[in-house]
């Protein structure tokens, strides 16, 4: 029993120093084996194998964005940080950085690209060392239409036809108004109908559960082939007479500017799409309540004429952002916004400045108001509408704010109601200053007034009339009285 024992255990050994000489023997005879094996896993065949740079969410509203510029082009080297290139957010214009290292091997979305989607592969980039031209593009990910199959399309079945419904009612007909419209708008016999009125009317609700067990539909009228058309002579335009309008409007036809009635498509923007969603959903989401209040802006005048003389240029929509912000401080339960659960106080009070640029209004903040002075506002205001002009706003400038300001003064409009700015509470809206003849109070004389004109729209979900009177009545106090705005 060892003895055979043994032998297997020699036997076993044996194969295995077999096994091993066989496999040497094999790589002695392929020298080139390896060669072969590095040659199908290289680049040559396989391609580099890139990786992708995807259309990003360079702001919380973003849905999709617009290639402006490529700052790096095809084969340039890329660092982490590096500036790619700058795309058209629903706010502004933002420069997108680069997270890796590597070459720029393919641009797949070429300037002046628009409304690409989050998400969508607009570049291509390789690994430093990697033959960038060699980048293999991935497919798209999107299916194409499925495929049919090459055998005959059975149509669909014909729908057998309903059994028609044998008369219920026997007797004479007696229905009521609205069971006789339904009947008689919907092609129906009225003798299928099973009344449950009093002494056999057939009701409304008669007509209607007949219409749902009912097969027939609306009546088809018989149908006449028509007669070959005839050809129409064109008819000379002949001008209306003055004084009335057409009957007919002119046809409009896209493409012929200059003949009445045609129009000329405008593509919109990123910033004008979302502008006019934000509109539409603060006009039918919030409910909107308005309070105006006329100040008396001698003071102020008086004031920014003594800053004049000492080289201190300040503008009256820097006393005004000064005065929004100190009565916030001292009304903090103005200063809120509405989430989804229900109202936010604000720990800081940061003031959002409409301004106008090519592409639409756009709000960049001032931060901190109430703690800032008269001269460092007017300062971050120019700054901050410079770059909005230029649509070099960074997300963090007009993100953000609790309260919203919109000045129309200097166009000469004397009052207007401005929309919510969501998820704000309150908006200000500031019309021109005007100067009024107003009965003084002390000698009862008629004395000359520089008063203008603000409207406060506050959602009423958040400020009621009687929060947005007292907000208007001490915002008018510490504009009318600058000197309190820095006790404040």
């Amino acid at each position: 029993m060892a003895a055979s024992l043994r032998l297997g255990r020699q036997g076993v050994l044996f194969g295995f120093r077999l096994s091993s000489t066989f496999d040497r023997c094999l790589l002695a005879t392929h020298p080139c084996q390896d060669n072969v094996r590095h040659f199908f896993r290289s680049p040559w065949i396989l391609g580099v194998s890139p990786f992708k740079v995807e259309m990003p969410a360079l702001s919380p509203t973003m849905e999709e964005g617009s290639i402006v510029k490529w700052l790096k082009r095809e084969g340039e080297a890329v660092a982490a940080g590096d500036p790619l290139c700058e795309i058209e957010t629903d706010k502004a214009v933002v420069t997108m950085e680069s997270n890796e290292d590597g070459i720029m091997a393919k641009i797949l979305m070429e300037e002046g690209s628009r409304n690409v989607r989050l998400g969508t592969l607009i570049a291509l980039m390789v690994e430093d060392g990697q033959d960038w031209k060699k980048v293999e593009i991935p497919p798209p990910d999107a299916a194409g239409p499925p495929s049919t199959a090459a055998g005959p399309v059975v149509p669909p079945a014909a729908p057998s036809p309903a059994r028609p419904l044998k008369p219920v009612w026997s007797g004479p007909l007696r229905l009521s108004p609205a069971a006789r419209h339904i009947l008689d708008t919907h092609g129906v016999d009225a003798k299928l109908a099973t009344p449950t009125g009093r002494r056999g009317l057939i009701t409304k609700e008669d007509a209607l559960n007949l219409l749902k067990t009912s097969p027939v539909t609306k009546p088809t009228r018989a149908t006449v082939a028509p007669a070959p058309p005839r050809p129409v002579p064109p008819l000379a335009s002949t001008p209306p007479p003055s004084g009335s309008r057409p009957n007919v409007p002119p046809l409009s036809v896209p493409g012929k500017p200059g003949a009445p009635g045609t129009f000329t498509e405008i593509p919109a923007s990123n910033v004008r799409r979302v502008i006019a969603q934000r509109l539409t959903q603060s006009k039918t989401t919030i409910p909107h309540a308005y309070a105006s209040v006329d100040c008396d802006m001698a003071a102020v005048m008086h004031l920014r004429k003594s800053l004049a003389k000492e080289q201190i240029k300040v503008s009256v929509n820097d006393f005004i952002i000064k005065a929004a912000a100190v009565t916030l401080k001292e009304m903090p339960e103005v200063n809120v916004t509405w989430s989804g659960d229900g109202p936010c106080a604000l720990d800081s009070i940061h003031i959002s400045v409409a301004v106008a640029t090519n592409k639409g209004l756009i709000t960049p903040i001032i931060k901190d108001a109430a703690d800032k002075g008269v001269q460092e506002i007017s300062a971050n205001v120019k700054a901050l509408a410079q770059k909005a002009r230029d649509g070099k706003l960074l997300p963090e400038e007009y993100q953000g704010g609790s309260f919203s300001i919109s000045n129309l003064g200097m166009f000469g409009i004397s009052g207007f109601s401005a929309v919510i700015n969501p998820p704000q509470a309150c908006i200000l809206a500031i019309g021109t200053s005007r100067s009024e003849l107003r009965l003084c109070e002390d000698d009862q004389t008629l004395c000359t007034q520089q008063l203008m004109t603000v409207t406060l729209s506050s959602d009423g979900r958040l400020v009621d009339d009687e929060l947005a009177s007292r907000f208007l009545d001490k915002f008018r106090g510490n504009l009318e009285q600058p000197q309190r705005m820095t006790l404040a």
